[in-house]
């Protein structure tokens, strides 16, 4: 595609036609049209496959089922356009390396495997026999099992996900970073200390009946669209939605249903918020703080006048621990604090108090605006102590919902991929399997690239995914992955991680999910979960491009049957027939019995969750209530005198994680270009600089590493002040790896201080 760079505000709502003819224009770039139509008319449907975009639900409600982004993510993976030896033999990985991430993607769809020696600057083809026989020697020569470091993306099926981790943990690992340690870790274990389960509690259907939705830090619009349908009839019926974002997002603010022709031809777009509110960056726990203390001030005041508990005081004596030493909590957090941590007024504060003590029913619902913080494991647990005082836990129309990002990221971790796994799940493979498995905790991604940085991994194998974009800290990661003798990824397209090698590489071809897998078993399809915890079936339509492409469970089971031998596991066995995949799922995995059947009848079918019917699998049985502070700073580690800004991390509109589709971000009112930084009119005056110039970001941190980038362009915004915004991965450099989470350590991405200064 050809780019035209321009900045010009965006003033229509977010779908509409603009949504249409993006779709039809990625559509007609695949060079593949015809397919990618075929494609979008199975996409999400009962007998068709699960998008490989976002993980938000199936609401069956629709002929056409999908998103503007699901059809970009569907149009990019059928493509015709494809990678051989001839293209590696005209372009070395220097080259490729100095090209950025849109057009390596674009090159179109891997078709073969590929090997780099460490020595030669391409890749060359190599068998697939061969590829397999170079990893097991690697691993086979490795000094113990923890020299080997097992990544996952979230896109890789139910099934896939399984044989990944049991051929890791018969090997003899927990090594499993992956994509989720990086996005909604902290969802995962603020819930688990609050309520015992690790997901949300609500069902799709729930947002139904809800009379307030309270959306924290996230941007459907862009990030998963078809939520603003959603969004849009809770509206409609008369619930209040109520946003809690730093920037002002297009698709939070209006929508035009692209689904409808009534509203595509007349000016019928209709707002999506009741209220939209700006806290700062990480000021959502004192935003949430502000709402309880409010609240319990007019608790105060009933009570002492006669009047009802405006707290569900039932609940919270049966089904709850720790209120007392909560409330003492809230007592001793000052408006002050609350005020200028959260950047928002106590009026502000108190209104959306008020929205939320008027209402029945609420669904709390966030994204990684919540969860790329240092205290984003305490946010989230402040988050659930507001719904635990009003019992909107386990019952219709109410819960919490944090929303995942990419389609089976939450699935993966059902299925084991866990540096942590719980003693009761590797009970069950000992017993199932007739092997000991580790106990030794395992590494999650940062952990992974620390260890990698000093040494200590031989190999590292990805399934999916493109770790060098997606974590922290560029040149640190990029040293990391280089020291491993042997890096493998298992990919549908050229990405920058291939181009950042071991001392030897390998680039295995994959279908993707939208292409049809076939054995000698006949046609097989896998399955998924959603963000609901919702499973189904998924199974591909287009004839992949080429016969030397294979499945990833047919990649894994390859590696793992020439590492390991059959003796323990029929593992060629797998490869042909899913269904005996699933019958170890179903033996193993709690929720999953009779698997298969489930999924030859039924459309699909929700997994148990507890929590969702009041039942707590804590230390007390009760959901417990959650005293934490709220934090003294964002940054411990800067003086109280030090200038910053504080910086977030975001897609554009034509990206999903790490894969660029275009160079545009219409709601943004940016186009053809990527190096750019949102920033507060006001504060490019009181910096004495002009819109449109350019300036270099630096991060401030404590360490002795200086990182910088150079040249980005200055985009007035409506963001609050010392707040600033900008794409990944153009800017993860910025970030320290050693800056990450409490207890999750998920990377800062939406907290890095910086500052500004011209660039020469």
């Amino acid at each position: 595609m050809k780019f035209k760079k321009k900045i010009k505000p965006y003033n229509l709502a977010a779908g509409g036609w603009d949504s249409i003819e993006s779709t039809a224009r990625f559509i007609f770039d695949s060079q593949a049209s015809l397919k990618s139509i075929r494609n979008l008319l199975n996409i999400n449907k009962n007998d068709g496959f699960d998008c490989p975009g976002c993980a938000w639900g199936n609401d069956n409600k629709s002929i056409f089922d999908f998103c503007e982004n699901g059809a970009k993510a569907v149009a990019w993976e059928s493509t015709n356009r494809t990678i051989d030896r001839n293209f590696f033999s005209k372009n070395n990985i220097d080259f490729l390396y100095k090209k950025d991430d849109y057009f390596l993607e674009y090159q179109g769809r891997l078709i073969e495997p590929l090997y780099h020696n460490g020595k030669n600057n391409y890749y060359e083809p190599i068998s697939w026999n061969n590829a397999f026989k170079l990893i097991a020697k690697h691993i086979n020569k490795m000094d113990h099992p923890n020299q080997i470091e097992l990544y996952t993306s979230g896109r890789a099926s139910n099934e896939a996900a399984w044989i990944y981790q049991l051929f890791g943990r018969l090997i003899g690992t927990n090594n499993f970073p992956d994509c989720s340690n990086m996005c909604h870790e902290a969802s995962g274990i603020g819930l688990k200390h609050s309520i015992g389960v690790v997901k949300g509690t609500v069902h799709l259907e729930d947002f139904d009946y809800a009379d307030a939705i309270f959306v924290f830090g996230q941007n459907p619009g862009t990030n998963h669209p078809r939520m603003l349908h959603s969004l849009r009839r809770a509206l409609n019926r008369g619930a209040k939605i109520i946003v809690f974002n730093t920037l002002r997002e297009r698709g939070l603010e209006r929508f035009t249903n692209p689904k409808k022709p009534i509203e595509i031809i007349t000016p019928m777009e209709k707002t999506v918020n009741s209220a939209y509110y700006q806290p700062n960056l990480g000021g959502d726990m004192a935003v949430v703080r502000g709402i309880v203390k409010y609240l319990f001030e007019q608790h105060l005041i009933h009570k002492s006048s006669g009047k009802n508990d405006i707290f569900d005081c039932k609940f919270i004596i049966n089904k709850t621990h720790g209120i007392v030493e909560y409330f003492q909590e809230v007592a001793n957090t000052s408006w002050d604090q609350i005020i200028k941590q959260s950047g928002l007024t106590k009026k502000q504060i108190c209104e959306a108090a008020s929205f939320y003590q008027t209402a029945k029913r609420v669904i709390c619902t966030w994204g990684m605006g919540i969860t790329q913080h240092k205290h984003s494991v305490n946010t989230v647990r402040e988050i659930v102590n507001l719904q635990l005082l009003f019992g909107n836990i386990g019952k219709r129309g109410a819960g919490l919902c944090p929303v995942r990002g990419h389609s089976n990221v939450q699935g993966n971790r059902t299925m084991g991929i866990n540096e942590q796994p719980d003693s009761v799940f590797l009970d069950k493979l000992k017993q199932y399997f007739k092997f000991e498995p580790s106990r030794l905790k395992g590494h999650n991604t940062i952990q992974a690239l620390n260890a990698m940085i000093n040494g200590h991994i031989r190999v590292f194998i990805s399934l999916g995914g493109n770790l060098v974009a997606a974590a922290p800290d560029y040149v640190r990661t990029k040293k990391a992955l280089s020291r491993c003798d042997l890096t493998v990824y298992i990919s549908t397209k050229l990405n920058r991680s291939h181009l950042v090698t071991g001392h030897e590489s390998l680039i295995l071809p994959t279908i993707g999910r939208t292409e049809i897998d076939q054995t000698i078993n006949g046609n097989q399809y896998i399955t998924v979960e959603d963000t609901f915890g919702m499973v189904h079936a998924s199974q591909g339509k287009s004839k992949p491009l080429s016969k030397k492409q294979r499945s990833e469970i047919a990649i894994i089971t390859g590696i793992a049957y020439k590492t390991l031998g059959d003796k323990k596991i029929k593992w060629n066995d797998l490869a042909t027939d899913y269904n005996l995949i699933r019958k170890q799922i179903a033996d193993v995995i709690p929720g999953f019995k009779k698997l298969t059947k489930k999924c030859n009848t039924l459309k699909g079918f929700h997994l148990i969750n507890s929590a969702s019917k009041n039942i707590f699998d804590t230390e007390s049985k009760k959901a417990q209530f959650s005293r934490s502070p709220l934090p003294n700073s964002m940054f411990a580690n800067l003086k109280s005198d030090v200038e910053y800004f504080t910086l977030q991390t975001l897609r554009a509109h034509d990206q999903y994680n790490t894969t660029i589709y275009g160079l545009d971000d219409r709601y943004r009112g940016v186009y053809g270009q990527r190096n750019v930084l949102f920033i507060n009119h006001n504060d490019i005056n009181e910096l004495e600089f002009k819109d449109g110039q350019y300036v270099d970001i630096e991060t401030i941190w404590d360490d002795g590493i200086i990182r910088s980038i150079k040249n980005f362009k200055l985009v007035p915004y409506n963001i609050p002040s010392k707040n600033l915004a900008a794409y990944y991965p153009e800017t993860n450099v910025l970030i320290p790896i050693n800056s990450f989470g409490d207890y999750s350590y998920t990377p800062t991405y939406k907290s890095i201080p910086v500052r500004l200064k011209l660039s020469k």
